[in-house]
């Protein structure tokens, strides 16, 4: 099997199966080092650095929310996870040279128009949405269904078919073509 596409970019067989690897190795890990099992997931993260970040600001009203404490405002494996995702996607896009600053992405413009205000504010309304939906599902889908479906859970398969087949329905809507 070939590491790369034709365009340079990693196989995704092969980065899929890596990421499954990467799901055992820190369930098998969180057992051993923590003597609980924590899977691979990264919404709560989110969670923990606006906490962090809160309580520069606000140390009391931290300690007093409920719901900072149930977190445990800390960082820990999955928050060192998300840096190594994102430090990991700017190496990879710097050693195939596939790194550009983009403040509107060819499809959101080809469809929305080429407004920088207008797509920060789908990201930023498209993000809070997300963002309470997993806070509600107590975790992330690309979350539920990684480490369910390492469970063989029945409702991590029915529920990662509603998260890709409502994504796909969304994007149809939101990007399909305009009749002329």
């Amino acid at each position: 099997m070939n590491w790369k596409t034709s365009d340079g970019g990693w196989n995704p067989y092969l980065a899929g199966a890596l990421l499954g690897v990467l799901a055992v190795v820190s369930v098998l890990a969180t057992t051993r080092i923590l003597g609980k099992t924590s899977y691979l997931g990264t919404s709560t993260t989110f969670v923990r650095a606006a906490g962090l970040l809160e309580r520069t600001a606000s140390p009391d009203q931290v300690a007093a929310n409920e719901y900072y404490t149930k977190e445990k405002v800390k960082v820990d494996w999955q928050f060192m996870l998300v840096c190594g995702v994102f430090l990991g996607a700017m190496i990879s896009s710097l050693t195939d040279r596939s790194f550009k600053f983009e403040a509107v992405p060819p499809a959101w413009a080809e469809r929305f128009g080429p407004s920088a205000v207008k797509r920060a504010g789908g990201a930023i309304v498209g993000g809070i949405i997300a963002m309470v939906g997993a806070r509600m599902a107590d975790g992330c889908p690309s979350g539920h269904g990684l480490s369910g479906m390492m469970q063989m859970s029945v409702s991590a398969f029915v529920a990662l078919a509603m998260f890709f087949g409502f994504g796909v329905l969304v994007a149809h809507f939101v990007y399909r073509r305009r009749q002329q």
